[in-house]
């Protein structure tokens, strides 16, 4: 067990003898049913980002140095599928998965029976808060050293106000004074099973959470409040599974950047990647980094070998020729696309067919010719979006259209081929000075565009990361030169430039 004992400058000891926990426990509750959103299962089941939220929740406690035990209170009815999460995700902190009560107070007691008598740290924490961060989880372990309770909370932007039976107000407190309530909260063992025993003898008993039994049956113990975070929300009403998804993408795909070329020689030496589109652009920058890390490439494309992405017997071919010179592939990238510009009604037949056939019939080709390949070495398929993906403009519909379409293929193909252990990601570089960017555009200021090897450099951080079902944002940050700048996708503004993939 790693803990700080460190004390700020106010802290107080509570009483002359030292803490000595035996261990740290974080108690997960997940006995939501997801009523409220209208659901048929529970909520922390459903999946953001392509895991299950309780998976989500589960892997921070797991990685946490600070938490030494996971115990998980399930929903009625659903134990086996949360174990099921737990024996596949390979949670080696989770000693019990039990069902949990009718309340979260019952749910607590549950807990405590489970942890035992002996002197430990607690955490509560809500299952569907998938995005708690691990300096959330070490300020609440490290503050328990000198406090016994410790809540989490965040200001309130907005001000409140108290109303009465008929909707009045009554009072408006005062704002800097509030805080809203998260999780986890943290006890000592000693302290929160004492306050739930005074409980018991009240036959009025009612708390909401674990603090407010503290805070009511013993009123002389200080409650620490811990800084909280605004991404640590709540998955609560359907917007909240919207909001999650995309703070996932803005926190929590960042593909690893590894230390130096022997770390790349490492990861990639032996691998065989497969590029549909390597030969310009993005996809040729891809293929020769690869190959100077180790990897072996074969790239294929219209021009250099006659690779058409959507004929399933170019497809087909083309990965047998990798697999019969090496024995396996790890890696199949799809960077081939083309950008017509034009309104729909402008665009001839063959141009329609052509940019569908390209831009989205390829890829799902590449991806189903590929899954039996990818499942012998858990390997991963990465395809490449837009900027234009989140929001359709005039004279760019196709494009924008497929580009839409290779994220939401991106995502389902990550949960279909979760349970084969095959990875599926999207990059989604800014502008990028690509061969098919220059015929669509013409000449542009360098300085405003990534460079094409800098976006190769990302996608060969996303391809040996673990990462799956995730959009990744590749841009530049403004005033610097062309280079890398690797972070989760966000949503793109109205009349952000179009960013091309690689012709192939």
């Amino acid at each position: 067990m790693t803990q700080d004992h460190t004390a700020g400058p106010d802290a107080a000891p509570e009483t002359p003898a030292p803490w000595r926990p035996s261990r740290t426990v974080a108690v997960v509750l997940a006995g939501g049913t997801g009523t409220r959103l209208g659901l048929g299962i529970p909520k922390q089941l459903l999946k953001i980002a392509g895991k299950p939220i309780i998976e989500h929740t589960l892997a921070v406690f797991e990685a946490a140095p600070e938490i030494d035990e996971i115990i998980v209170l399930m929903a009625a009815g659903h134990v086996d599928d949360a174990q099921q999460i737990v024996d596949k995700a390979g949670f080696r902190k989770v000693s019990k998965v039990l069902e949990g009560g009718d309340t979260r107070n019952a749910t607590t007691r549950i807990a405590l029976d489970a942890i035992g008598e002996d002197d430990c740290n607690i955490l509560f924490h809500d299952a569907v808060r998938p995005l708690v961060s691990s300096r959330i989880v070490r300020e609440c372990v490290n503050a328990l050293w000198t406090y016994s309770a410790v809540d989490v909370a965040i200001p309130s932007a907005d001000t409140i106000i108290q109303v009465d039976a008929d909707d009045c107000i009554t009072d408006i407190p005062v704002r800097s004074s509030l805080r809203r309530g998260q999780t986890p909260q943290a006890f000592r063992s000693g302290t929160i099973r004492e306050a739930y025993r005074l409980a018991e003898g009240d036959p009025n008993f009612a708390a909401t959470d674990d603090c407010g039994v503290v805070l009511r049956y013993l009123p002389g113990t200080p409650i620490k409040v811990i800084e909280g975070s605004d991404e640590n929300i709540k998955v609560t009403h359907p917007v909240d599974v919207h909001l999650a998804d995309k703070l996932f993408q803005l926190a929590a795909a960042q593909p690893p950047r590894l230390a130096d070329h022997r770390s790349y020689r490492e990861e990639l030496t032996g691998r065989t990647m497969v590029i549909f589109g390597g030969s310009y652009g993005i996809g040729h920058d891809l293929a020769e980094l690869a190959r100077r890390h180790g990897a072996q490439v074969f790239p294929f494309s219209r021009s250099s070998t006659g690779t058409h992405v959507e004929r399933p017997e170019d497809v087909e071919a083309a990965l047998k020729t990798a697999f019969e010179a090496t024995g396996r592939i790890d890696h199949v990238v799809v960077t081939a696309g083309i950008l017509e510009r034009g309104t729909l009604t402008e665009m001839d037949e063959e141009t329609v067919d052509r940019v569908l056939q390209v831009n989205f019939v390829g890829p799902v080709t590449v991806a189903r010719h590929a899954l039996p390949y990818l499942q012998q070495t858990k390997g991963q398929l990465l395809l490449y979006t837009s900027s234009s993906y989140t929001r359709g403009r005039a004279r760019y519909a196709l494009y924008s259209a497929t580009k839409a379409a290779l994220v939401n293929l991106t995502q389902a193909l990550a949960d279909e081929w979760a349970e084969c252990g095959v990875r599926v990601n999207c990059i989604n570089p800014e502008r990028t000075a690509t061969p098919m960017r220059t015929r669509a555009f013409g000449e542009e200021p360098e300085h405003t565009l990534l460079s094409a090897e800098a976006v190769a450099q990302a996608s060969l951080d996303v391809l040996i990361s673990e990462l799956t079902g995730q959009v990744i944002d590749v841009r530049r940050a403004p005033g610097e030169a062309p280079q890398a700048a690797a972070q989760p996708a966000v949503p793109a503004q109205a009349g952000a430039a179009v960013t091309a993939a690689t012709a192939g």
